[in-house]
């Protein structure tokens, strides 16, 4: 138990898909429900100073995971959406939590920071040589700046904020919506609804995906251990084309139609792949999963909740 005991910990995005898992985690640690807050957005709307305010007075770690979010169609819709929400949120509730004297922020950013044309495997120093790739440079922007302030706060007034940058998330509790999820869930729901399997680009792009138990062992960890504002990748080395993940997704969904490439749709960033060199010295952090094997899991959590899934989307009710 050690760091836990006792503590009272505010986790935005709890009740969301990585939150959800951290919350978990936390739990295997032994920290009871009674100490864990997940505020709601139905109630707790965090781009709103007051709310930021009452969710953070009494807490001793606030991890922040709230975000909006969504794949390549849902960031080219809204620029403007991802930018001020996700930037409004992070930036009140870090302030918030200062003025409140929480003893330590963990602010959970997003590989869409680096630049287009990322060095392999991304190094967090190369965070700040370039433009993110076009098509989520607001939300990756607005999640950089998550870092600044993290870096100022520390510099000016001694507040413990601390960043992790998560590479790509996917497991159980995705969100499956095809309005706004992400690659891999939005291929498995395809798989198994319908004929012809039509992907973004030409397969080519390459990407650090990660086990979400994997994230959420990581972002723990952070809390716990890591102590510089500097950010650290929370990742795995194991680099996954677009092209190998269909393959697979067919194979274990046993998806027996076409597969078509949609090469008038984005590719997105062409290669994405993570150093976790910092996060092993810093904080002892090892992803145990891989792809393969994170990947029918999370088949087998569509196939298990399929109705309920489909029944959340025609609702209007998924989770982003």
């Amino acid at each position: 138990m050690g760091f836990w005991d006792g503590k009272k910990v505010l986790v935005t995005g709890g009740a969301g898909f990585i939150g959800s898992h951290v919350v978990d985690v936390l739990r295997r640690r032994g920290v009871k429900d009674e100490q864990i807050t997940i505020p709601r957005s139905a109630t707790h709307d965090l781009r709103l100073m007051e709310n930021c305010l009452e969710v953070t007075r009494g807490q001793d770690i606030v991890i922040h995971l709230a975000a909006r979010v969504g794949g390549i169609g849902y960031n080219m819709e809204n620029p403007a959406t991802l930018f001020y929400d996700n930037l409004m949120m992070s930036a009140q509730l870090m302030e918030a939590a200062r003025i409140n004297g929480v003893q330590k922020f963990v602010g959970v950013g997003t590989a869409c920071s680096y630049p287009k044309y990322t060095p392999v495997p991304f190094k967090e120093e190369d965070l700040w040589n370039g433009y993110p790739e076009e098509t989520n440079a607001p939300y990756g922007l607005a999640k950089r700046m998550m870092i600044v302030q993290a870096q100022a706060y520390r510099a000016q007034y001694g507040f413990n904020a601390v960043t992790v940058i998560p590479f790509n998330a996917f497991g159980p509790r995705d969100n499956f919506d095809p309005r706004s999820s992400h690659v891999i869930p939005a291929l498995i729901r395809k798989a198994f609804l319908e004929d012809v399997l039509v992907v973004w680009g030409d397969g080519s792009p390459s990407r650090s995906f990660v086990y979400v138990e994997d994230i959420a062992e990581g972002i723990v960890l952070a809390a716990e251990r890591l102590e510089t504002g500097e950010p650290v990748n929370i990742g795995t080395e194991e680099e996954t084309t677009i092209r190998r993940a269909v393959e697979l997704i067919v194979k274990h969904t046993g998806f027996k139609g076409e597969v078509v490439y949609d090469t008038t749709k984005p590719n997105g960033q062409p290669r994405r792949s993570a150093s976790i060199a910092r996060a092993r010295e810093l904080i002892g952090y090892e992803p145990k999963w891989a792809f393969e094997e994170g990947l029918i899991k999370t088949i087998e959590y569509y196939r298990e909740h399929r109705e309920e899934i489909e029944a959340a989307i025609a609702a209007g009710a998924t989770r982003r």
